[in-house]
């Protein structure tokens, strides 16, 4: 049980010091010492596999395992995660005089002096690119060349095409420019709205379209199905090769947009002159480091966040708000929810209309959130499994002392999902029988398709983001939103910049925007281990990722599960949270609804929705993803309705509400909601 602090939290926030953090003590020195023996470098820390074994009591006297795991089995990524405490010292023991003549190796190999000035080479890289690794890009690039240069039948068949390509649109443009009926040869691909406005279908506009989409007709077919290529590389250079095509678009560009064109000659030019107003602003807001104007229209606990509650518990790395009831009665079993930290909580309680916890609190359920602490430097060596337990098993925890005897409907959105999923097989493996559901919102448990982050994802981009968090001690979420913001450029982001530059119009700003504009951080140990362990290699859906020292199944869980999953999300595909289907044994309803990852879950209206549902029992045969899309009609609607009736279906006859928090058992209110954690910059 993880001791709950009453003070309130520094604006850096408290230090967490646990068992995993430790060192073990080196008994061994003294008789080192009397043989003339040189003591170990002073960087070479455990392994992670012993520092699980320190945390769990599993250890001899000096600190080492007494079992010995399966190399596949360990708890954390396999890349020593031990780093000095600032990289600045390092560089400073790089540049001094080493007291010996012999060179102490690093935990990675090589000398630690080189190692350091390695790593911070790439960390200063990582700045420069968003993260992006142009070695991984490069070797993606590279290997493409090579096998495109080993295939003359394919270079001949692109020659064709490309002599193809270039008569249809000289045969369509003559026929325009000779006011001849045409039929356009080329089309957008799919999903593309830039071209949708009907003056790009009047001369001269229809040809620059019409050549723009050739040209991506052509790298498409060059860039995918290349015999040999790896399916990774493959991906990468498609990807690249439209991200060139995109930033080149006629749509960027005023003299090739009629659209910016008519708003210029329909304003006398005012539309530019707002456009570059809006650059300048832009630009001084980046440099000075100003807050986004969203953060000033919606204040969290003013115009967001607004549901009443009180902060039951609070540790180094989360605080629990337990809200208030608005019914005279409750079902019995408390909801609670574990929002991924990589977003504050308060995407689920927006402004009170569009707001998840409302909307359940006003049906009669007690629902408690967890709110992760924004991690500094100090918590750079934070680990996945701290979030499990002082995150997932300290809020459980929490919730059984306050409504005790019952069960629990724990919620997991996005990454919040994943360490629930992880937490709830361990507890099913020990029997913990706490849980009355799992739910899963847009939440992945099989990373095999991960969605489009996998572009990125290999091992030398890893080892390139690893060194960036080793130099800050953490992963700046501005840092990764370069890198998200890559993956939608055609429709959302270049898209928008053409207008707001270009056509001088404002952003219009809503409460899921300003949610979007308030980042976070992620240590810098955790997320290696999250990025290493389940991203690079899978190791939750292949029974190999080990919780206190011994795998965990999910196939263990008994309690009956309930699985979102988006139709347009490109970070957690709905195919992908779909597989757990294959993963878990037990009753699972799985509800597919449209819109993308964060504007799908957050599904107050009902206008413009829909969703298809169905439940697997144990005994049914499996269906795969596209069978199950064709098989279930879709409904109109909100997803929030028919998962709550869900929940309610699994929960008690209706009783008196809770109190707010447990003051005769150490659980007193703290603060009103939102809490503090959620307020750290």
């Amino acid at each position: 049980m993880a001791r709950q602090s009453t003070s309130k939290p520094s604006a850096r926030g408290p230090a967490i010091r646990t068992a995993e953090h430790a060192q073990p003590q080196d008994k061994t020195a003294p008789q080192r010492a009397e043989k003339g023996q040189q003591n170990p470098p002073a960087i070479a820390f455990p392994s992670d596999a012993t520092e699980m074994a320190i945390a769990s009591g599993n250890t001899n006297s000096d600190g080492a395992s007494e079992t010995e795991m399966p190399p596949d089995c360990t708890p954390c990524a396999p890349r020593p995660i031990g780093v000095p405490p600032t990289p600045l010292a390092q560089f400073q023991r790089f540049l001094a005089p080493q007291p010996t003549s012999k060179a102490q190796p690093s935990p990675t190999g090589g000398l630690v002096g080189q190692d350091t000035a390695d790593r911070a080479l790439h960390a200063a890289q990582a700045r420069l690119t968003g993260g992006i690794s142009p070695i991984s890009i490069a070797s993606a690039a590279f290997n493409w060349t090579l096998q495109l240069a080993n295939a003359p039948g394919r270079q001949l068949g692109l020659a064709h095409q490309a002599l193809e390509n270039g008569l249809r649109l000289s045969n369509y443009s003559y026929r325009r420019l000779m006011q001849m009926p045409a039929a356009a040869p080329f089309a957008p691909r799919s999903g593309d709205r830039r071209f949708n406005d009907p003056a790009w279908q009047a001369l001269p506009f229809d040809i620059i379209a019409q050549s723009h989409f050739a040209l991506e007709d052509w790298w498409r077919s060059a860039t995918t199905n290349i015999r040999g290529l790896r399916p990774h590389h493959s991906d990468q250079v498609s990807f690249l090769a439209q991200q060139m095509l995109d930033f080149v678009a006629p749509c960027n560009f005023p003299w090739s947009n009629p659209r910016i064109l008519r708003a210029a000659m329909s304003s006398g030019g005012r539309s530019l002159a707002l456009g570059a107003r809006n650059l300048v602003e832009d630009i001084s807001r980046r440099i000075n480091r100003e807050p986004s104007p969203a953060l000033a229209a919606f204040k969290v606990g003013e115009q967001v966040a607004t549901s009443k509650g009180d902060v039951v518990f609070r540790n180094d790395l989360i605080e629990l708000i337990q809200y208030a009831p608005t019914t005279k009665k409750v079902h019995p079993e408390p909801i609670l929810i574990i929002p991924a930290w990589i977003m504050k909580f308060y995407i689920l309680d927006l402004s009170p209309e569009n707001s998840l916890v409302n909307f359940l609190v006003s049906r009669g359920h007690t629902v408690f959130m967890v709110s992760w602490k924004n991690p500094s430097t100090d918590d750079r060596n934070l680990s996945l499994d701290d979030y499990r337990r002082l995150g997932v098993m300290a809020a459980l925890d929490t919730v059984s002392r306050i409504v005790p005897e019952q069960r629990i409907h724990a919620t997991g959105y996005c990454l919040g999902g994943t360490i629930l999923a992880i937490a709830a097989a361990a507890m099913a493996r020990s029997g913990d029988k706490r849980l009355a559901s799992l739910n899963l919102l847009a939440a992945q448990t099989d990373f095999a398709d991960a969605g489009a982050m996998m572009r990125f994802i290999d091992d030398s981009q890893l080892a390139f983001l690893e060194d960036l968090m080793w130099d800050q001690g953490y992963l700046d979420t501005r840092q990764m939103a370069g890198a998200l913001d890559t993956l939608d450029t055609s429709n959302g982001r270049a898209a928008r910049m053409a207008e707001r530059y270009w056509m001088g119009t404002q952003e219009h700003w809503t409460d899921l925007r300003a949610w979007v504009e308030d980042r976070t951080r992620m240590p810098y140990r955790m997320h290696a281990e999250y990025l290493s362990s389940l991203f690079l290699e899978n190791r939750l859906s292949a029974g190999r990722f080990a919780v206190e020292g011994r795998p965990v199944a999910l196939g263990d869980i008994d309690a009956p599960i309930f699985a979102v999953g988006t139709e347009k999300d490109q970070l957690a595909p709905w195919y992908s949270v779909y597989k757990i289907n294959l993963l878990a044994h037990t009753d699972i309803t799985f509800l597919l609804t449209n819109r993308g990852h964060n504007t799908g879950i957050v599904a107050a209206e009902d206008a413009g929705r829909h969703y298809r549902i169905n439940t697997k029992s144990p005994d049914d045969s499996y269906i795969d993803a596209q069978s199950w899309l064709s098989a279930n009609a879709p409904q109109a609607g909100s997803w929030w309705k028919p998962w709550q009736e869900w929940l309610a279906d699994h929960s008690g006859d209706m009783v008196l509400p809770p109190k707010q928090g447990a003051t005769e058992k150490g659980l007193p209110p703290l603060d009103p909601a939102p809490g503090h954690y959620v307020l750290m910059p």
